[in-house]
C-alpha cells in the first residue's frame, strides 16, 4: 500500500510513496501460510529461475519450453488463484461445501479421472527413462484421454458450485487440475515429433484431441480466475465460430471443421504456442522480472518519489505526478489496470485533495497508466509482440514510438495543466514533499533503466540486455537501504512468478484466438473486406479498422488486445497499401487505449474505484484526457516521420507542428486558451488543431493563424466581462 508521510519543511523526508508498485491482491487470490506456502513460494522461485536460466544458459526446444511455461503457469494459477473470491476465514461455509454429496461426487470423479490419465502418462515416462522404451503399449495413451477429459470437468465443476472460500486453504480440485495440466503436457512432450506432422489433419490420433482439448478447458478457467471473464467469452466465441462457418453468410462463412482437427491444431504453434506465448515466454516474464528486482530494490518507490520532487509543487501537481510516475511504472507493469491500481492508490486522493473532481482524478490516473504501454523503451509488452509477429527489429520500433508517446504524454500533461489553471489548482505545500536534492544523490538508482536502453541500441540481444539490467538493480540497491541479498533476489523471484501468472494465461488464450483466425481464414476475408471499403474512401477504411481494434480490445488486458487485432486488422492495413510498421502501431494504439474507452474501460474502472466515482462517467473523462491517442495513428498514416521515418527535417517539422496542434487540441477540449472559450471557439480551434495534425505546410499555416488569432484575441479584445460569459 502506499502512505504520505508530511514532516516539517526544514527536516522533511524523501519519502512520500512507499511500496507504490506491489502488486494488489486480487478478491480470489490465497493468502497462504505455513508448509503448504513455503511449498508454492518454492514452485514460484523454481518457476522464475527455469526461465532465466533457459534463455541465458541452456536453450531448449522450442515446444518443449514453450510447453514447460504454459503448464508451469497453469499450475501456479490453480495454486494461487481460487474459483470464487476468497475471504480470510471461511471454514464453516468450506467444510459445508465439501460435504455436500454432489461435490463428493464431483470430487470423486475427478480424482479416479485425472489420477488415471496422469498414472498413464507417468507409466510411458518411466518406460522411456528407466527401461528407454519409446513407443508404450497402445493401451497407455488410447485409454488416458477420455478420463482425464471428464475428470478434469468435474474438478472445474466442483471449484465452480463448491469453492473453497477461505484464503488460506487449497482446494483438492485445484491441487487435481494443476495435475491435469502437467498430465496433458506430458503427453504432449512425449509425443512432440509425431504431433509436430499430424496436429489439425485427418491423421491427429484420438489421444491429442483429448490432450489439447483438456489444454484449452484448463487454459480458460485459469484466464477466467485471473483475467476475468471477458477475455474467456471472446476466446468462445472464436471457438464456437470455428464450428459455425457453414451456416454463415458473407465473408464471415467458411467450411467449418471437426473438434480433432480444430483442437490438435489449435495447440501448436499457430494457436496456443504460437507468437503470444512466443513472447510471453521470453521477453515478458524477463521483463516482469526485472521489474519483480525493481520493486524489491524500491527503485519503484523512487520513480514516484522523484516525480513528486520535481512536479508535486506546481499547480495541479499530484495530477502532473500521475502523468509522470505512471508512464514509468505502466512500461514496465504491463497491465493498464494493474498500474491504476498501484500508483494511483497513492495519486488519486492527493488529486482531489488539491482541488481535482473525483472523476477527473480517476481519469487522470487512467489515462496516464494506460499510456506506459506506449512507453518505449518497454512499452508494457506489446513491442516484443510486434517484433515477434512482424520481424522488424525490436530497436527500430522502440525508435519509432519515441514521438507517439511524447505527445501523448504531452497531451495529457497539456490537460491536467489547463484544467488546473481553469479551476484555480495549486500544488501541494512543500513541507510535505521530498526534498529534490535529496533525490538527486539517489539518481543512480535509474542506472538499471540507463543499462537497459544503452544495451538494447549497442546490439545486445533484448534477453541479455534485460538480464544485465536485472543484474544491475540489484547491484544498486547495495548503495540503499534495502540491499538485496540472496533473501531479497529469491523474494524477486517469487514475485516474479506471482506477477506473470495473468499474463501467460492471457497469451495462451489470445493464441487460440490467433489459432482460430489462422485457420479460418477470417483475418484474411476482413482484409478483403477492408480493401473494398478503401476503394469508395481510405479515411473510411482506417476509422473502420480504429473501431474494431477498440471492440476487440475492449475489456482484455492490452497484451491480448494487441495480439488479436494484429492478427484481425493489422494484415488489412497492410493489404491497403500502408507499411507493416505504421500498420501494426495503428492497431496497436487503438488496443492499448481501450482500457479507457466508454463503455468497457478497464483502467478508468480501475480509477473510479479508487477515487470515488461513477465508473462511466470516468471513463468518458479518460477517453477525453485521452483523446491525442485517438488522432495520433491518423498522423502515422499521413505522415511517416510521425515514427522516425525519413529525413531529420521532415521528422523536426512534425514533431514541432504536432506539439502545437496537440496543444491547440487540450485547449479545446478543456474549454480554456489564454482564457475561457465559448463553445464556437472551441470548435474553431479543434479545427486549427487537427490542421496542425496533419503536418502539411497548407494546414499548418491554417492551423498556426486560427492559433495566434484567438490568441490575440483573448489578450487584446476580450475584456473581463466577456471571458465571464464564455461558456464550458
Amino acid at each position: 500500500m502506499t502512505t504520505a508521510n508530511p514532516a516539517p519543511a526544514e527536516h522533511a523526508s524523501p519519502i512520500i510513496a512507499q511500496n507504490v508498485d506491489e502488486e494488489p491482491l486480487a478478491t480470489n487470490q490465497r493468502t497462504l501460510g505455513g508448509r503448504l506456502n513455503w511449498a508454492v513460494v518454492a514452485l514460484c522461485i523454481l518457476y522464475t529461475a527455469f526461465h532465466v536460466g533457459v534463455m541465458n544458459l541452456y536453450p531448449l526446444e522450442t515446444w518443449t519450453y514453450r510447453m514447460l511455461h504454459v503448464a508451469g503457469g497453469l499450475l501456479l494459477g490453480f495454486l494461487i488463484y481460487s474459483a470464487a473470491n476468497v475471504t480470510l476465514d471461511d471454514t464453516g461455509a468450506t467444510e459445508r461445501a465439501r460435504q455436500h454429496p454432489v461435490n463428493l461426487l464431483l470430487m470423486a470423479v475427478a480424482a479416479a479421472g485425472i489420477g488415471y490419465g496422469f498414472a498413464m502418462v507417468a507409466f510411458a515416462w518411466a518406460g522411456l527413462w528407466f527401461a528407454g522404451v519409446r513407443a508404450p503399449d497402445a493401451f497407455v495413451f488410447q485409454s488416458f484421454g477420455i478420463p482425464l477429459l471428464v475428470g478434469t470437468i468435474a474438478a472445474m465443476a466442483s471449484g465452480w458450485f463448491f469453492p473453497v472460500k477461505s484464503a488460506s486453504r487449497i482446494h483438492w480440485t485445484d491441487y487435481l487440475l494443476g495435475l491435469s495440466a502437467i498430465a496433458m503436457m506430458g503427453y504432449i512432450l512425449f509425443n512432440v515429433g509425431p504431433i509436430r506432422l499430424r496436429a489439425g489433419t485427418a491423421l491427429a490420433q484420438p489421444a491429442d484431441f483429448y490432450a489439447a482439448l483438456v489444454g484449452v478447458l484448463l487454459i480458460l478457467e485459469v484466464t477466467r480466475r485471473v483475467a476475468g471473464l471477458a477475455l474467456v467469452v471472446i476466446a468462445g466465441i472464436f471457438i464456437l465460430y470455428s464450428f459455425a462457418g457453414p451456416y454463415l453468410p458473407g465473408f464471415l462463412a467458411h467450411r467449418g471443421y471437426t473438434p480433432e482437427r480444430f483442437f490438435t491444431y489449435i495447440f501448436t504453434d499457430q494457436g496456443v504456442l504460437g507468437d503470444p506465448v512466443a513472447v510471453s515466454s521470453t521477453y515478458i516474464i524477463l521483463f516482469i522480472t526485472f521489474a519483480a528486482f525493481l520493486q524489491a530494490s524500491k527503485v519503484g518507490d523512487y520513480f514516484v518519489n522523484f516525480a513528486f520532487a520535481a512536479a508535486g509543487r506546481a499547480r495541479g501537481g499530484p495530477a502532473k505526478v500521475a502523468v509522470f510516475a505512471s508512464g514509468l511504472m505502466g512500461m514496465i507493469n504491463g497491465t493498464s489496470a494493474g498500474n491504476v491500481v498501484a500508483t494511483g492508490s497513492l495519486t488519486i486522493p492527493l488529486m482531489k485533495r488539491v482541488g481535482y473532481p473525483a472523476k477527473s482524478a480517476g481519469a487522470i490516473e487512467a489515462a496516464a497508466s494506460s499510456g506506459g504501454q506506449i512507453m518505449p523503451p518497454i512499452m508494457g509488452a506489446g513491442a516484443f509482440i510486434m517484433a515477434e509477429v512482424t520481424g522488424i527489429p525490436y530497436t527500430d520500433i522502440v525508435v519509432a514510438a519515441i514521438i507517439p508517446a511524447v505527445l501523448y504524454f504531452a497531451s495529457v500533461y497539456f490537460m491536467v495543466d489547463l484544467q488546473a489553471t481553469k479551476l484555480g489548482m495549486k500544488g501541494l505545500p512543500k513541507n510535505e514533499l521530498p526534498i529534490f536534492k535529496e533525490l538527486l544523490k539517489q539518481v543512480y538508482l535509474f542506472i538499471p533503466i540507463i543499462i537497459l536502453i544503452y544495451t538494447l541500441f549497442a546490439g545486445y540481444s533484448v534477453i541479455r540486455a534485460g538480464t544485465l539490467a536485472m543484474a544491475a538493480a540489484a547491484v544498486v540497491s547495495w548503495l540503499t537501504p534495502h540491499r538485496m541479498g540472496p533473501r531479497a533476489i529469491l523474494k524477486a523471484l517469487e514475485l516474479a512468478a506471482k506477477m506473470s501468472i495473468q499474463l501467460v494465461a492471457v497469451c495462451a488464450c489470445a493464441g487460440i484466438i490467433v489459432g482460430v483466425i489462422a485457420l479460418t481464414g477470417v483475418g484474411a476475408r476482413f482484409s478483403t473486406l477492408l480493401l473494398a471499403i478503401a476503394d469508395q474512401n481510405q479515411l473510411i477504411a482506417l476509422f473502420f479498422a480504429m473501431c474494431i481494434s477498440i471492440v476487440l480490445g475492449m475489456g482484455m488486458p492490452t497484451t491480448a488486445a494487441y495480439a488479436v487485432s494484429a492478427a484481425v486488422v493489422a494484415p488489412g492495413l497492410i493489404s491497403l497499401g500502408i507499411p507493416p510498421l505504421t500498420a501494426h502501431f495503428f492497431v496497436f494504439y487503438y488496443a492499448v487505449m481501450s482500457a479507457i474507452t466508454p463503455p468497457v474501460a478497464l483502467a478508468a474502472y480501475a480509477g473510479a474505484a479508487l477515487s470515488g466515482a461513477d465508473p462511466m462517467k470516468t471513463s468518458v473523462e479518460s477517453f477525453k484526457f485521452g483523446l491525442a491517442a485517438f488522432v495520433v495513428p491518423f498522423m502515422f498514416f499521413y505522415s511517416d516521420a510521425m515514427l522516425m521515418q525519413g529525413e531529420w527535417h521532415e521528422i523536426l517539422h512534425v514533431f514541432i507542428t504536432a506539439s502545437i496542434g496537440i496543444y491547440f487540441l487540450a485547449a479545446a477540449v478543456q474549454g480554456w486558451y489564454f482564457g475561457l472559450l465559448n463553445p464556437a471557439l472551441r470548435i474553431v480551434l479543434a479545427i486549427g488543431a487537427l490542421g496542425m495534425i496533419q503536418g502539411g505546410l497548407l494546414t499548418d499555416a491554417i492551423g498556426l493563424a486560427i492559433g495566434v488569432g484567438l490568441f490575440i484575441w483573448q489578450k487584446r479584445f476580450v475584456d473581463p466581462q466577456a471571458i465571464a460569459r464564455g461558456a464550458d
